[in-house]
């Protein structure tokens, strides 16, 4: 009998609980950060950072200033790859991205032909080093060459790396990037490469910084193909992104994350810090300290 009040008791409280929509817990995002924010780190120093901020992953876009990967000697035999791997499995740190700096847009057939080579080599690599994800760029809609047919080949060209990725377990990632950043243009491309083995990267300052297209509305767009995000905040000074640690600037993150968020994303949230391309921004013990501290109000 004092079971049944019990459970009776536990069933209407939780039964109030629900009625008032309370969480019963909040979200805990799954962190990363890129490579691209330590371009002169070494594999353990990217570990024990990694380590003692609390990420739970790496996306590895360069190693020391050298972005191809496999010229790297932490990748550059079989050996060298399970080697490298074990250092990040020790640790229970995740690879999550390669990133390979692969252009779909060119419809010259060597310069094509090179990218694509290039993003194979990479999936080869994440799929050695049990990385789930290969990033690669759309990137361009270069004046000379017709609007239409740079859009379709650059489907054209996901979808073949999507079909080769399946094999190796992996799947190809097309980030929001160049000049490839509006969402029905991405929308196109996406239906046209739809494979199980290809998705999106939404790098949300990226797109918003030049469409200002508001985030809920790109999220709904595109949610079915998003699969791992890229985080950073930043001002518009004269029209160009001034990077700030995250909560700094004017990215619109709340609603972009609220969407996420509310839309069941299960994937990284990973800080994306520019110092390779801008080094006069804040060194990255500093930024890679203060990302998981900043993340943590949008949850």
């Amino acid at each position: 009998m004092n079971s049944r009040r019990i459970f009776l008791k536990n069933s209407m409280a939780l039964a109030a609980i629900s009625a008032l929509d309370l969480p019963l817990k909040k979200s805990k995002p799954k962190l990363a950060f890129s490579t691209l924010g330590c371009p002169k780190w070494s594999v353990s120093e990217i570990i024990s950072t990694a380590v003692a901020q609390g990420y739970q992953a790496v996306e590895i876009r360069g190693l020391q200033g050298e972005l191809y990967l496999p010229k790297c000697p932490e990748f550059s035999s079989p050996d060298q790859i399970a080697q490298t791997r074990k250092q990040f499995e020790d640790k229970k740190i995740k690879i999550c991205n390669l990133g390979a700096s692969t252009a779909l847009h060119h419809l010259d057939p060597e310069k094509r032909q090179k990218n694509l080579d290039e993003a194979r080599r990479f999936i080869d690599l994440a799929q050695q080093l049990a990385c789930p994800y290969v990033r690669v760029f759309p990137n361009d809609l270069p004046k000379d060459q017709d609007r239409e047919k740079t859009i379709d080949i650059i489907g054209e060209g996901l979808l073949e790396l999507g079909k080769y990725a399946e094999k190796a377990n992996v799947t190809v990632l097309l980030e929001s990037h160049g000049e490839v950043i509006w969402k029905d243009v991405l929308l196109r491309i996406m239906k046209q490469a739809e494979h199980p083995n290809v998705g999106l990267i939404w790098d949300i300052f990226n797109m918003w910084s030049v469409t200002k297209e508001p985030p809920k509305e790109v999220y709904a767009t595109l949610k079915k193909y998003i699969r791992h995000t890229h985080i950073k905040d930043g001002r518009l000074v004269n029209g160009k992104p001034e990077y700030t640690f995250i909560g700094q600037g004017v990215a619109p993150l709340t609603e972009a994350i609220d969407a996420l968020k509310s839309g069941g994303y299960d994937g990284y949230y990973s800080f994306e810090w520019e110092k390779m391309w801008h080094p006069e921004i804040p060194e990255p013990e500093l930024a890679f300290a203060d990302y998981p501290k900043s993340i943590k109000k949008y949850f």
